[in-house]
């Protein structure tokens, strides 16, 4: 069940193994309110609203009895859906955002193509296997399912760092402020699709 309003959605999932509910506002402030019993994605998440003045909620039930996996995949698969929803036809928009985001020794490089193609260039190395009770390997399931279903190209790199919780965060606010950049309204090309071939 979905819903489009402006560059907005609002989006449900339902599988065997999770319940996903998800608004999403393209033109927010930052706002968000999460709620998916895995607090270490939430914290990640909360840096996408608050990087890429996205509002975002995220109502999550999954189960995390059994293992994070399927509850971090699917709320990135509802995300992404959610925003290909927002986006539309993508006239008008940026289309391509960058960011580099420091946090002490840790440095992320982040760069998306909103192309309708959607595809993941992932690297990154964490120097443990956890954060708190959380699998950073999770993370590359969250971002493969999101560009899935947002049809979008993203390259991540982790250029430097000794700290997971660093490194991760500067993942997250890099992807908040690319997203911010590629999604914005081009002021000079407000009704013009950004492609050669007049469709993405």
């Amino acid at each position: 069940m979905s819903a489009r309003a402006a560059r907005s959605a609002v989006l449900q999932r339902n599988t065997r193994e999770t319940r996903i509910a998800v608004k999403l506002n393209l033109d927010g402030t930052g706002a968000c309110r999460f709620a998916t019993g895995i607090p270490f994605l939430e914290h990640m998440l909360e840096q996408v609203a608050r990087h890429g003045l996205i509002d975002i909620e995220v109502d999550a039930e999954g189960d995390v009895h059994i293992d994070h996996h399927h509850t971090v995949e699917d709320v990135g698969i509802t995300l992404g859906q959610a925003m290909d929803l927002a986006l539309g036809d993508k006239r008008g928009i940026i289309r391509y955002g960058h960011a580099y985001v420091p946090l002490d020794e840790a440095l992320s490089r982040v760069v998306l193509d909103c192309s309708g193609r959607p595809g993941l260039e992932w690297f990154v190395e964490f120097p443990r296997a956890r954060v708190a009770e959380f699998d950073v390997d999770l993370f590359r399931e969250f971002f493969q399912g999101f560009v899935n279903h947002a049809k979008l190209t993203l390259h991540v790199d982790a250029l430097r760092g000794r700290n997971a919780h660093h490194i991760a965060e500067t993942i997250f606010k890099a992807f908040g402020r690319a997203l911010r950049m590629a999604v914005a309204p081009d002021p000079r090309a407000p009704d013009t699709t950004p492609s050669t071939k007049g469709v993405l």
